[in-house]
């Protein structure tokens, strides 16, 4: 009975760490969003919801994204049609064999948020297909 209950404790234990190995595996670039990236502090103001003005888009991911002209796409949600909206563009060139990048802004890209709602954020390669999206919140 001993060796029965064992049995059925260890199978148990093995199931819910194959279960969890495979729960937090990342097979796709992740985009979050901060105030501002630091050298030093690293990610400053993490969260999914803003004031107006200029923020920092974040990608991670656990392989390099093997890109280097991207953009950075922000569509508004348009409460009237209940649709999202071509907001504004904006063009980044980055390395290869980056997996961790922030896209911030520069003499090029403002990366500025003009308007309060609800926004959908696109990572985009050179053909405009999507690598990583997140939604945000801009207020007043």
């Amino acid at each position: 009975m001993k060796k029965i209950n064992f049995l059925v404790l260890l199978t148990m234990f093995i199931s819910i760490v194959v279960i969890n190995s495979n729960l937090f595996a990342q097979s796709e670039p992740v985009m979050y969003f901060c105030e501002r990236y630091d050298d030093y502090d690293g990610e400053i103001g993490v969260s999914d919801r803003f004031t107006k003005g200029h923020i920092t888009v974040m990608v991670k991911a656990d392989n390099p994204l093997r890109l280097e002209d991207v953009a950075i796409q922000y569509d508004l949600y348009n409460y009237r049609t209940g649709k999202f909206e071509y907001y504004k563009k904006f063009y980044f060139t980055i390395d290869r064999d980056m997996k961790y990048i922030f896209f911030e802004r520069n003499d090029e890209s403002d990366m500025e948020f003009e308007d309060a709602g609800f926004y959908r954020v696109f990572l985009l390669d050179e053909d405009d297909k999507t690598v990583a999206s997140a939604l945000i919140e801009i207020i007043d």
